[in-house]
């Protein structure tokens, strides 16, 4: 049996990988929190309308750093298949509505050069 690997096989090990290494990740503000805290504009700052994750940190977990690779986990994990669904359903209907077209599509040849 042979594996047929895909680009986004590849691409979501990664995205889980960088997951795995989130706890390594800087403290320090990141770049826009770090201009807005020296030029003194950080409390006009509003909070986001909702969060899933707040702080990216999995609520109830208590080691902070196994909180930080779920919540990064989790995350990916949704993201990855909110998007999936959306290409597959992408799909069927342009295959639905290329079966119900009474022109069908034709392909040039590739050209060798």
């Amino acid at each position: 049996m042979r594996l047929k690997v895909k680009w986004w096989h590849v691409a979501l090990l990664l995205s889980v990988l960088v997951a795995l290494l989130s706890p390594l990740a800087s403290g320090s503000p990141d770049g826009l929190e770090k201009v807005a805290e020296d030029k003194g504009f950080i409390k006009q700052a509003k909070n986001p309308p909702f969060e899933l994750i707040a702080d990216y940190v999995f609520p109830g977990v208590e080691n902070e750093a196994a909180a930080t690779i779920l919540a990064g986990i989790v995350g990916t994990l949704l993201i990855f298949g909110l998007t999936y669904g959306v290409a597959r359903l992408l799909r069927a209907k342009r295959s639905r509505d290329q079966e119900r077209s009474p022109v069908r599509e034709s392909r040039p040849p590739l050209s060798s050069g």
